[in-house]
């Protein structure tokens, strides 16, 4: 019988060591929210191959329509020789999106390439070249996309120099002690002292920031950056890659603060599990580039077109934005007990079901504890519950559950653990 431990033997030889991995566990089969590996162990997966299968692993809806393009033919190029799939899915986009103004969409593959095609559309649509972010993004690992990311280590420590005339500013985070005000000001300053608004292009921006620790933006945060982008005459690019399709108890996250982007990024969940990304946005901005400035050999896989359609009935169907909302007040309330119990619980954030909880010494927002954050992940790994760590400081606990998840699947997995948590915190206080 293959061994996780031989798999691991044979990645350590075979693969580069840059490309990391949260565990040990090399998966054979799945199913909805349960993932069994080499050796037959079970586990209860609330990562969801980071928001990826929102609709679940192998929903057979999504896997129904998959077989079925794959019988017509499984790519010719969109370029070459366009397909229906590709359009139908466009369609259903385009009337999805927050916002009454007309929308045009492209498909992809990854997120940093749609991420890289939405500051290529921003730049021709304005001729401006200058981008905005904010501290502690992810946006990926592309050139443009880790300039984009605010976070160095690990994701940009020596592959400079990055493209030019990309800013950052403070992620209103209140826990930490950066209001709203703060961040608006960093911007006021930023266009006084380093780059003039007329010269920037498109400002980025996550609903919920996804590996800088799932912090939503506060009330109010991206009106006030929509006012100042139609103000200045800046794109306003939302990065819904993780946040979209359901995880936050609406289709996409900027649902929450009522607003029109002009660009939205998705990618991850759009597709349940296959390659697929891509930018919707406002039909003129879209319309800026001439024809061929766009595209990709794989761009828009028939396949991932199919599954992406499939999605979007399973979302409405099966009304996973009402699950997500569910399996969120089910993480809240449990983490608050906890919260009480153990004292190492400084924050819980709850966004649909983008939860996370912030792992501290002694419930003190100044005293993360990111070895006690790796050690019950580890834990929970060994006790069959899967789950991701994130934050700018290396010390959230993030949890994406598929949407699909059945409430005793996630009873289960939160028993499990609350016991790893306690256990080990008990110990902490121990030591201490």
């Amino acid at each position: 019988m293959t061994t996780n431990n031989a798999l691991l033997v044979k990645r350590q030889s075979e693969t580069p060591r840059g490309l990391g991995t949260q565990t040990t566990i090399f998966s054979d089969r799945a199913l909805n929210a349960e993932i069994w590996d080499v050796e037959g162990k079970r586990y209860v997966d609330l990562a969801a191959g980071i928001a990826v299968v929102n609709t679940g692993h192998n929903h057979p809806k999504v896997i129904a329509a998959v077989e079925a393009q794959l019988e017509r033919f499984s790519h010719t190029c969109f370029q070459v020789t366009p397909y229906d799939v590709y359009v139908e899915l466009a369609t259903r986009l385009n009337s999805l999106a927050p916002g009454t103004t007309p929308k045009k969409t492209i498909f992809l593959t990854t997120g940093a390439e749609a991420v890289e095609n939405a500051v290529k559309i921003a730049r021709r649509h304005t001729g401006r070249s200058a981008v905005i972010a904010f501290s502690g993004a992810f946006h990926g690992r592309t050139m443009m996309s880790m300039a984009l990311t605010g976070k160095v280590v690990p994701y940009k420590a020596g592959f400079g120099p990055f493209p030019a005339e990309v800013f950052h500013i403070p992620f209103p985070i209140d826990y930490h002690g950066v209001s709203m005000q703060d961040s608006l000001a960093a911007l006021d300053t930023l266009f006084k002292a380093d780059v003039e608004s007329s010269r920037v292009a498109a400002m980025i921006i996550e609903p919920v920031q996804g590996e800088g620790g799932f912090y939503p933006v506060p009330s109010g945060f991206l009106k006030k950056l929509r006012a100042i982008c139609d103000q200045h005459g800046i794109v306003l690019i939302v990065d819904e890659i993780q946040t979209g399709f359901g995880r936050t108890g609406k289709l996409f996250a900027v649902e929450h603060a009522d607003i029109e982007p002009d660009l939205m990024t998705v990618a991850k969940s759009l597709a349940g599990g296959f390659p697929l990304s891509g930018v919707i946005g406002k039909a003129d901005i879209m319309d800026s580039v001439e024809p061929g400035g766009l595209g990709g050999t794989y761009a828009g896989s028939p396949l991932g077109c199919a599954a992406g359609l499939a999605v979007l009935d399973v979302i409405d169907e099966e009304q996973l934005c009402d699950k997500a909302n569910a399996i969120g007040a089910k993480i809240k309330a449990w983490a608050e007990q906890l919260q009480s119990d153990t004292r190492c619980i400084g924050d819980i954030r709850i966004t649909g079901a983008m939860c996370a909880i912030e792992i501290v010494d002694d419930n003190d927002a100044e005293s993360p504890n990111p070895d006690l954050t790796k050690a019950i992940t580890a834990e929970a790994a060994e006790r069959g519950v899967i789950l991701l760590t994130c934050g700018v400081r290396g010390n959230v606990i993030r949890f994406l559950p598929p949407l699909t998840i059945g409430e005793a699947l996630m009873d289960e997995a939160l028993e499990i653990l609350g016991g790893v948590i306690r256990d080990l915190a008990a110990e902490v206080r121990k030591a201490g």
